[in-house]
């Protein structure tokens, strides 16, 4: 597996398609990793009709190294989204993401809008009741664990379990943390999650947003999805008033009739298993 340092931060990576093609960097959600089903089937859609794609680890996921910086999780990873396509020579690229990754690759896009060509984004988290379950799994649990029992009892945390259990590095990085230290950066970054008046999305500024001037694609959450609010992707559009806001291609509790199958195992990781129904749309968004 590919390998790049960047920043400091070594990141693993795949690029799949033809050199010189036009690029795309898609990213999943939660602390899934680039195998996440769904995911790679949906890349090799895109390179089917002549994209080259982008597939990663994130900072914290998978392959990747384990990292503390950063004002919150997401902001330090859209910073290496960035670092990544400026370090791979990319050029101008479609960034495309879904729940976490919706949110990493709009900061990545506001924060460098010279990387990103189009952005494509679904399952946008927000609102209390979203966002309040984003600060309890990315960040409380590890801080209660540590609280509790110092880095040894973190390193069970499910939240970060495919990191550790796949990246040495993260496993001696987390390993190594002091446990105030550890908990403090849980707290700050438990804190970029509280609802804002002002924007939909934990770390985008309404100026963020204003940098968005790329074309954007939205698609519409469901009225049934409390993680990913239809009320969230709305704001989201009129923050962006020139976005196109789209229906996605799967019916109104796909995300809730997705969490059950994955809750009871019966048939392994099923999230993100539509995603490659969102090509078409995406092709036609970006004139591929």
């Amino acid at each position: 597996m590919p390998r790049i340092d960047v920043a400091g931060i070594g990141i693993a990576y795949e690029l799949l398609g033809r050199e010189g093609d036009p690029a795309v960097a898609l990213t999943p959600g939660g602390r899934f990793t680039m195998d996440v089903p769904g995911l790679r089937e949906m890349a090799e859609a895109l390179v089917a009709a002549g994209r080259r794609v982008l597939i990663y680890d994130r900072p914290n996921c998978g392959l990747s190294d384990a990292c503390l910086l950063g004002d919150s999780e997401s902001e330090m990873q859209a910073e290496a989204l960035a670092g990544l396509i400026r370090k791979l020579d990319l050029g101008p690229t479609v960034i495309a993401g879904g729940s976490g990754g919706s949110r990493v690759s709009m900061l990545a896009a506001a924060r460098d809008p010279e990387i990103c060509s189009h952005l494509a984004l679904w399952w946008i988290s927000g609102d209390p009741i979203g966002l309040m379950q984003l600060a309890t799994y990315y960040c409380g649990e590890a801080a209660t664990l540590a609280s509790a029992g110092g880095m040894e009892a973190v390193l069970k945390a499910t939240s970060w379990a495919e990191n550790l259990a796949k990246s040495e590095q993260a496993r001696a990085f987390i390993a190594a943390q002091d446990p105030d230290r550890f908990i403090a950066v849980m707290q700050k970054w438990a804190a970029a999650y509280v609802p804002s008046p002002i924007t939909p999305v934990p770390g985008m500024t309404p100026r963020d947003f204003a940098r968005l001037t790329m074309p954007v694609l939205v698609f519409r959450s469901g009225k049934s999805d409390l993680s990913h609010t239809r009320a969230t992707s709305e704001w989201v559009h009129r923050l962006v008033p020139h976005s196109r806001f789209v229906d996605p291609p799967w019916a109104d509790d796909e995300w809730n009739q997705r969490s059950a199958q994955t809750m009871s195992g019966t048939q392994g990781h099923t999230l993100f298993r539509s995603w490659p129904k969102l090509v078409p749309q995406i092709l036609d968004f970006i004139g591929g």
